[in-house]
């Protein structure tokens, strides 16, 4: 198993190099790497990261989102091509950093609602897209590892099963999909069978709680949860995903109103204790 934690509970561009102490620290404490939010397209600068990250002895995975304008369920074809190239930028940045993972909802835009359940068109046109999207990723040595999201975030995709079955008809070894506890909290009745339903498919896990804050100190059924991700043989990344109020634009989108923790520094120390604990049980 590696441990990651996600550095939007910091910052939305990992590049910036007023940013470098806080890498250092996650490697101090004892994390195998980080996750990238990648939402400015600029090569360079991620490579330039990614030198620094190999040299701090951190690997990476990486995540984006799309929004309404670059939909990739939008009846407009060119906002929906534009959704597909802006991925594709997004994965070129993957590969020059060095995350073999890319994480996210990037299969519709996130916030964006219809009033209404989504439409066997709109699903074909992200399954379609997200197909064109995989064959790139795969060029890149890119896994895509696309997310479920709670119904009041997004209404393509709300649970793991389904999830699974849009992987499936995706059909490329490229495309994966991630579980995140967070949003299995709201959405699942049993989380023994959504693991299960989403087994052969899974290469990604988010772990977070169900205020987003610290792992292990809410309502998460963590005892159910790492243990069915054992009995899948899960073995890949666990990366803590918490969100504070240190970034307006971040605590905007993720309705963070007040302050749930000590410290980043804290958060990420006892979430990290609390998933090897965990793990070893």
């Amino acid at each position: 198993m590696k441990y990651g934690m996600n550095l939007m509970l910091w910052t939305d561009d990992p590049t910036k190099e007023s940013f470098v102490p806080v890498l250092a620290q996650l490697k101090t404490i004892g994390f195998d790497g980080v996750e990238l939010p990648i939402f400015r397209l600029e090569e360079k600068r991620f490579a330039a990261l990614g030198k620094r990250l190999a040299g701090f002895g951190l690997s990476c995975t990486a995540t984006t989102i799309r929004t309404a304008a670059d939909d990739p369920i939008s009846p407009d074809k060119a906002i929906r091509k534009r959704g597909i190239e802006l991925t594709q930028r997004t994965l070129d940045c993957c590969a020059a950093v060095g995350a073999k993972v890319l994480a996210g909802p990037y299969y519709a835009a996130l916030g964006k609602f219809s009033g209404k359940g989504p439409t066997a068109v709109e699903w074909r046109r992200s399954v379609e897209g997200i197909r064109a999207v995989a064959e790139y990723a795969a060029t890149c040595g890119v896994t895509l590892a696309l997310e479920f999201l709670n119904r009041f975030e997004i209404y393509l995709l709300n649970c793991a099963a389904d999830a699974a079955r849009f992987v499936r008809e995706v059909d490329r070894p490229s495309c994966r999909m991630m579980y995140d506890t967070f949003h299995a909290h709201i959405e699942e009745k049993d989380i023994s069978k959504a693991i299960q339903a989403c087994a052969d498919v899974l290469a990604h896990v988010h772990i977070a709680e169900n205020d987003r804050s610290t792992p292990g100190s809410g309502q998460v059924d963590w005892q159910t949860t790492f243990s069915a991700l054992q009995k899948a043989r899960y073995d890949g990344w666990l990366v803590i995903e918490a969100f504070g109020r240190s970034l307006p634009s971040i605590a905007a989108a993720t309705k963070i109103w007040r302050r749930m923790f000590d410290s980043e520094t804290q958060l990420a120390t006892d979430g990290l204790r609390f998933m090897r604990s965990a793990i070893r049980k």
